[in-house]
């Protein structure tokens, strides 16, 4: 969920009629790390968010602040908690702690390229400078050459000083780190280019408002080879229905003749205990597109040059499990999803 571009914010209007959900979030300015330190009880670090969460807000108790910083994006914040490990901190929103984040970097890494027809050689990472996507593609023993397109240096820096279970990824031979602005990076990547693209975006409050906007997706399907994937982060179907709907509807008109699907994870720390994925499928030389609800192979088991530790979350049944939605989340998506064909 880390930063990728940087949009200047401002709250002004936010409450302005016929807004979508997704036109007031974008309006939204980025919340100060400080201001969520002993916000609710003194010695805590609590997640508040009038715009993405309001009215409730998840706090961990602090035992040291590690790290503090404005990077030229944003305000990076790391400190030891009680029960979570290390905690990274972007414009105070947690990304990741040490206890569960293994639950999204594994699901927004194999729903995507497990679904693939053929197993994934190319990919491009956009975002995600904490390096925990990283880490779960190249468990992939086929990967040839796996892009990041990250922003902010300081997210990388300090990923790898504080969070080395995470930032592994970056010391595989395969990765090429390209510290820039992602959608530049995608926009200028030639045709055709990448079996998977898989953006680790932050919420859509200020730097990132842009990753969720229809230029940015037009650009991700001309990236991609016929048949390629995209998945992105996608929220919280709790919080973000009328968001999740219009990104949903702007994947289905972008991807004509693909597969879009919805699926889901569960993680404590992040709101509500639950983060979705928005998957979109370019249809390849037959026509053919990913299902996504049936992944296409086993789990990846890492190469052992890599020394990763095995999977703790994702695995075939879980995959499936993903999309199977709670009827009131089933009912919000369900027009904006597009079966895929299959590749048989």
């Amino acid at each position: 969920r880390t930063r990728l571009t940087q949009r200047p914010g401002g709250t002004q209007g936010l409450k302005a009629l016929n807004m979508s959900q997704r036109e007031q979030l974008t309006a939204a300015a980025p919340t100060a790390n400080a201001s969520c330190e002993e916000a609710v009880m003194k010695g805590w670090f609590s997640e508040v968010s009038d715009e993405m969460w309001p009215g409730q807000a998840m706090s961990l108790k602090i035992d040291e602040v590690l790290f503090r910083g404005k990077s030229d994006f944003q305000d990076v914040m790391v400190f030891q908690s009680a029960k979570h490990g290390r905690v990274l901190i972007l414009d105070g929103v947690i990304q990741a702690t040490e206890r569960d984040e293994f639950s999204y970097q594994e699901m927004i890494t194999n729903l995507p390229l497990c679904s693939l027809k053929d197993p994934p050689k190319k990919v491009l990472v956009v975002g995600g400078g904490d390096g925990g996507v990283l880490r779960e593609i190249v468990r992939h023993p086929t990967i040839e050459h796996l892009d990041i397109a990250e922003i902010d240096g300081m997210v990388i820096e300090m990923s790898k000083k504080y969070f080395p279970g995470m930032s592994c990824g970056f010391d595989d031979d395969r990765v090429h780190v390209h510290v820039t602005d992602g959608i530049k990076f995608v926009g200028d990547t030639e045709e055709d280019t990448y079996d998977a693209i898989i953006v680790d975006s932050s919420d859509p409050v200020g730097p990132a408002a842009v990753l969720f906007e229809r230029a940015f997706f037009e650009k991700i399907h001309r990236a991609l080879k016929p048949g390629g994937v995209v998945c992105t982060q996608g929220e919280c179907i709790w919080l973000h229905a009328e968001l999740i709907k219009d990104v949903l509807e702007m994947c289905k008109d972008i991807f004509k003749n693909g597969s879009v699907q919805y699926g889901f994870t569960t993680i404590p720390t992040y709101p509500s205990g639950q983060i979705g994925f928005v998957m979109a499928c370019k249809p390849d030389e037959n026509g053919k597109t990913a299902t996504f609800v049936k992944p296409e192979r086993p789990p990846p088991v890492a190469p052992e040059s890599t020394k990763l530790k095995p999977l703790r979350y994702y695995n075939s049944a879980v995959h499936s499990a993903a999309f199977v939605l709670p009827e009131f989340a089933r009912a919000a998506v369900e027009p904006f999803v597009v079966p895929g064909t299959g590749f048989q």
